[in-house]
């Protein structure tokens, strides 16, 4: 089992019915070319498949982002050390260098 937490907002949502989407769209296009034979050819019409790529890419794009979890959002937060709260001056990791 994994444990990656899932996006479920709409963007992320959208963004993986593209695969299936690319899949149907082939199968169509080859179901096409093999009932009507040289009307619909599956090279004439290989451009739909770049349509839909576009189609489900500017649907992606105008989704909203309500509920959207970043791929940083389940790393943990390390604790910080006295001293370093937002009043403080920042401190060199690598000692001896640029002091």
């Amino acid at each position: 089992m994994s444990n990656n937490i899932r996006c479920n907002c709409r963007r992320c949502t959208i963004r993986g019915l593209m695969g299936p989407a690319i899949i149907i769209t082939i199968g169509v296009l080859f179901l096409l070319s093999e009932m009507r034979g040289g009307d619909y050819d599956f090279w004439r019409m290989s451009p739909v498949i770049l349509i839909v790529v576009g189609l489900i890419s500017l649907a992606s794009a105008l989704a909203p982002m309500d509920g959207h979890l970043a791929s940083n959002a389940a790393a943990v937060v390390a604790p910080t050390s006295p001293g370093s709260g937002p009043n403080s001056t920042p401190q060199n990791p690598v000692a001896g260098q640029g002091q």
